[in-house]
């Protein structure tokens, strides 16, 4: 049992004899009310318990209660009593500070049993919880998220998707869940006729494809939809080259396409197969990976006879219009006329609208992978879309409704605005990469770093991808952001460039101690030898990793190991900044081979944390 946990215990229990000693009625303190955390300052302990929450079933002021328990805890060590069969005298010492119970811990036991429990678990450790399980085990999860459309390429809101998608996937399976990681596919729909309109009047006669004009597929087919743009409305201030008739055009293409028309179908097939040929390169690129795709059109009319199933149980009604429809005022509360909300599920004429093609998707879902969580990564703006679909779920029945969740997002905005794809103005994903992998190398070679690097190419675009996904995940989700470029691309501060330099730092310690034959050492009693405060927080970090990796996990929240990721980088900063290690070494041998295995584990919890950031680890940079 971890320090943390065990303090929990120990916390818990005492509170549960304050209970019967007051003789206080009542259900026993539950382990799941104490709460643990890190006192503001140093000098006030290692960890504490605020007692806040006892207050009112033990009818004390929280102050009072700290002091009870801390007096309990007290008769507890000098009867050597033990909690879990650990003795509660070996955890610290304890003391009652205000309304918090605070323990500084037994340093000694504390800094041999992490960093012997990094080396021993290695990429495992913060998998692990103190039974040696995975805390979410149990757990199924299916993730959504990155769902492009077929008529452009990803542009920088994708990003922040697919970013946040990868990471609380990866977070996930990190904590012991059993991931699947799909992608709708939206191929379908008169967004795509107007590329498809746009090629026949541009670029068929020419016998023009990605291949002949360079291109990427879906940096040719969204080519086409901002022409179609321009085609539809003209050019500025010039009303009379503007053709309207195309809107009715692009109508007209999809009801061919609904209709099978088979030489509509085939134009279709070949521009969604550059586009997604197109796309899977950004994703391999960007390290986004999917275990199955699911395609609109394939999925679009699913879900009608769900609703026709529903009609006839009475979930749903037939309006005077002839359509089907559902109240989801309980869901979303009134309209803005006061009246019930309504939410049309099928048309007057029997057609399906786009929430029907969800209910059918999710439906299938669960029936291809059964999960007991689905995660929806979608944009804040599909709120209401989301309140909707789950409550049309659980109106029809299914009990795994309550585990749907939507991780709603913020937008992406660059200091010029929001991005607009029919007007071009979108940041292409490519583009933006691109010319940070640019920047980044400028950078290298401008330091004179390039000549010492293997490959200074692929250096500037691990830095560069680095730079991008770390300032993209460094945000809590729902926030809408500003995506400046330069800054994420510094190499000091709260950057991920800056996490890649102390590993790095890492890496090329640990390679010199090796070259003069100086090995890390896991001995308890050497390592009794890193006792200077530097090297004691750096250890607590190291011991929070577990504790991170859950709560983020559980709250599908990636920023909370980039936070926990830039606080250890900082912390080893400081150790090494403050403790020497070659330089010890002629002098004090143990010290730094204790140091050694310091730095030696820092590294295998910055990896690991960096893996989970989408942020790539270089060796050297």
């Amino acid at each position: 049992m971890n320090q943390s946990e065990f303090f929990r215990a120990v916390v818990a229990k005492a509170a549960e004899e304050l209970r019967l000693q007051k003789n206080i009625e009542g259900e026993s303190v539950s382990l799941d009310l104490v709460r643990v955390e890190n006192p503001p300052k140093p000098e006030m302990g290692d960890l504490g318990s605020p007692m806040f929450v006892f207050a009112k079933s033990l009818r004390m002021a929280p102050p009072v209660i700290a002091q009870e328990i801390c007096k309990i805890i007290s008769s507890y060590i000098e009867n050597n009593v033990t909690v879990e069969n650990e003795s509660v005298a070996a955890l610290g010492t304890y003391s009652a500070v205000g309304p918090y119970v605070n323990v500084k811990l037994n340093k000694s036991n504390v800094v041999s049993q992490i960093l012997n429990t990094i080396h021993t678990q290695k990429d495992e450790y913060g998998s692990l919880n103190d039974k040696g399980e995975k805390p979410l085990k149990d757990r199924r999860v299916m993730v959504e998220y990155s769902s492009p459309n077929t008529n452009k390429p990803l542009h920088l809101g994708h990003l922040r998707n697919d970013a946040l998608g990868e990471s609380v996937s990866r977070i996930l399976k990190k904590a012991g869940a059993e991931v699947f990681k799909v992608d709708l596919i939206n191929n379908r729909g008169i967004h795509i006729c107007k590329s498809m309109l746009a090629y026949k009047l541009f670029h068929e006669e020419k016998g023009d494809t990605p291949e002949s004009l360079g291109m990427k597929g879906d940096h040719f087919v969204g080519q086409c939809y901002v022409e179609f743009d321009k085609y539809l409305k003209g050019e500025k201030d010039k009303p009379e080259t503007a053709h309207p008739e195309a809107a009715q055009l692009a109508e007209e293409m999809l009801i061919k396409w609904e209709n099978g028309d088979k030489e509509v179908r085939a134009l279709w097939e070949k521009m969604n197969e550059w586009t997604f040929n197109g796309l899977q390169e950004t994703y391999k690129r960007t390290g986004v990976s999917f275990d199955k795709f699911y395609f609109e059109s394939e999925t679009y009319l699913k879900g009608r006879d769900e609703i026709l199933k529903g009609l006839d149980k009475g979930v749903f009604f037939k309006a005077e219009d002839g359509s089907v429809r559902v109240d989801v005022t309980e869901a979303v509360g009134k309209g803005k006329d006061g009246e019930d909300h309504e939410k049309v599920l099928l048309r007057k004429d029997g057609t399906s609208v786009y929430i029907t093609q969800d209910i059918g998707t999710a439906i299938s879902r669960h029936s291809d992978w059964p999960f007991n969580q689905m995660v929806y990564v979608v944009a804040s703006e599909q709120n209401f879309h989301f309140k909707v679909l789950f409550y049309i779920l659980k109106k029809l029945g299914f009990d795994w409704t309550d585990k749907l969740y939507h991780l709603s997002y913020g937008l992406v905005n660059l200091p010029s605005g929001r991005m607009k794809s029919r007007e071009g103005t979108v940041v292409d994903a490519d583009d933006l990469i691109d010319s940070l992998q640019k920047q980044a190398l400028e950078a290298i070679t401008e330091k004179g770093r390039d000549e010492s690097l293997d490959n200074v190419n692929d250096v500037a675009e691990k830095v560069a991808l680095a730079a991008l996904h770390y300032y993209l995940l460094n945000v809590t989700p729902i926030r809408d952001m500003l995506f400046n470029p330069e800054e994420s691309l510094s190499f000091n501060g709260n950057t991920g460039p800056y996490i890649q330099y102390v590993g790095a730092r890492i890496s090329s310690i640990l390679r010199k101690a090796a070259e003069e034959n100086l090995s890390p050492s896991y001995d308890e009693n050497v390592l009794q030898l890193l006792t200077h405060e530097s090297e004691w927080e750096l250890i607590k970090d190291l011991g929070d990793f577990s504790k991170v990796v859950v709560k983020a996990a559980e709250d599908l929240d990636p920023s909370q190991i980039a936070v926990y990721l830039y606080e250890l980088s900082k912390a080893f900063s400081s150790f090494y900044r403050d403790c020497p290690i070659m330089k010890v070494a002629e002098e004090n041998k143990e010290l730094a081979q204790a140091r050694l295995a310091l730095a030696e584990c820092t590294l295998t919890v910055i990896k690991s944390a960096m893996e989970l950031v989408l942020v790539p680890f270089l060796e050297k940079m």
